[in-house]
């Protein structure tokens, strides 16, 4: 099956909107409140629940900037995918923690320890 990619960002109000491409398989997901990386595709994953199996949905270095965004909002960003909109709980709290986990630890790929920790300086400096 194909992975759903975050492909754009944005806010509504003071809340982060995730995009992946309209059609995306996720009509009937839950949020299941996890958050794992990717290291071979650069990417960090948030995982859907369909009942039967975890749905990854990437997000890849160009939208970290707003990931870091809906991390300092505090809120739960939302994904979309055309008139689809699923809360993604426990979002900003499994982003920290992976980020903290990241920061200086090269079990991760150099290249991905340092890409985030550049990503998210303003959240590892706080």
């Amino acid at each position: 099956m194909n992975q759903p990619i975050v492909q754009s960002a944005g806010t509504s109000g003071n809340v982060t909107e995730f995009y992946v491409r309209e059609g995306a398989e996720i009509s009937a997901m839950k949020p299941a409140g996890r958050m794992i990386t990717d290291t071979d595709s650069g990417t960090f994953v948030y995982l859907l629940d369909d009942g039967e199996r975890f749905v990854h949905i990437h997000f890849p270095e160009e939208i970290w900037p707003q990931m870091a965004t809906a991390l300092q909002a505090g809120q739960n960003p939302v994904l979309s995918a055309g008139e689809l909109r699923i809360e993604l709980v426990n979002f900003a709290d499994e982003l920290e923690m992976l980020v903290f986990n990241i920061e200086g630890n090269d079990n991760y790929g150099e290249a991905f320890s340092t890409a985030v920790e550049k990503a998210f300086s303003q959240i590892l400096g706080a």
